[in-house]
């Protein structure tokens, strides 16, 4: 189970001011590409999962993973999540031509599992992508052995801010973030939708 805390800015000038705050913690930074994938019924959704292929950085790595049962909640995330790399090769194939994710259940166990859980044996070409968006992701180095991630989402309808920090202890890397964000005066909010809620709604939070 993963767990994350969840909490949204609100515009850029928030983003800008949040990433000078946390400068002398910083990484690095990743260009994302996030694709998502259903069945031509809607067999993954309609059983509350998730099926994504995200691209790192042109292309220098891709990760395929699988999410299911998620549930957001007072700015705390919780979503079943299975994920491992992939070749980038094989992955933009299978972007272009969903049928080709076929070709990876000889070497991924996500898509192993794709078939014999939600019932793909031998209809693999029933796939279908359903686009996606793109994300600069800001990593930093933080107190208490958190790693906090500054998120600018790019959709075609418009871009969205937010802070993630994966925890074990949600409540009080909470209480941590809030205390940071109201001393550097960056306004925030719980989130209220993950980023595939966002995207398939088609349109950013009010």
């Amino acid at each position: 189970m993963e767990v994350e805390v969840k909490l949204r800015l609100p515009d850029a000038g928030a983003h800008q001011r949040l990433s000078d705050a946390l400068a002398p913690h910083h990484l690095r930074t990743h260009l994302q590409e996030n694709l998502f994938f259903d069945g031509a019924a809607g067999d993954l959704s309609s059983r509350f999962a998730v099926l994504r292929i995200r691209f790192y950085d042109a292309d220098s790595r891709c990760v395929i993973s699988l999410k299911a049962k998620a549930r957001l909640s007072g700015g705390v995330s919780y979503v079943e999540e299975d994920e491992e790399d992939i070749d980038p090769a094989l992955a933009r194939a299978s972007a272009a031509e969903p049928w080709r994710l076929a070709d990876l259940t000889g070497s991924s166990r996500i898509m192993r599992r794709v078939v014999e859980e939600f019932g793909y044996e031998g209809k693999m070409g029933s796939f279908v992508c359903l686009g996606g968006f793109r994300n600069v992701r800001a990593v930093y180095g933080w107190k208490e052995g958190l790693t906090l991630e500054l998120d600018e989402t790019q959709y075609d309808f418009g871009t969205s801010y937010e802070l993630e920090c994966e925890t074990i202890n949600p409540e009080r890397t909470k209480e941590l973030l809030e205390r940071f964000l109201k001393e550097n005066g960056v306004p925030y909010s719980y989130s209220e939708a993950s980023k595939f809620a966002v995207f398939r709604a088609g349109k950013l939070p009010p």
